[in-house]
């Protein structure tokens, strides 16, 4: 990855590492449950968006590295990143 998307992707990360963090607390606590779920929601989303930056950056470079030549590349590659998407799903 390129460093400036490695930084978004790392401050996205670093996010929800402080949200989950949160939750922990608010558990501990024994804060409201719609509170906890709510937080809870904010860190599964912030960790989606990570993930899907990185299959994002992935698919562009994989897209320029697959030789058009090779069909099988092509195939193999799209059940890779097939299985990426669906691995956040």
């Amino acid at each position: 990855m390129a460093a400036e998307e490695l930084k978004k992707v790392v401050n996205r990360l670093r996010r929800a590492q402080g949200q989950i963090a949160g939750v922990i607390r608010m558990i501990e606590e024994g804060r409201d449950c719609e509170e906890v779920v709510t937080q809870l929601a904010a860190a599964s989303r912030a960790l989606d968006r990570a993930g899907f930056a990185i299959i994002a950056t992935g698919l562009q470079h994989c897209l320029t590295d697959v030789d058009p030549a090779a069909p099988e590349d092509r195939e193999r590659m799209r059940a890779r990143l097939e299985k990426l998407f669906l691995s956040l799903a």
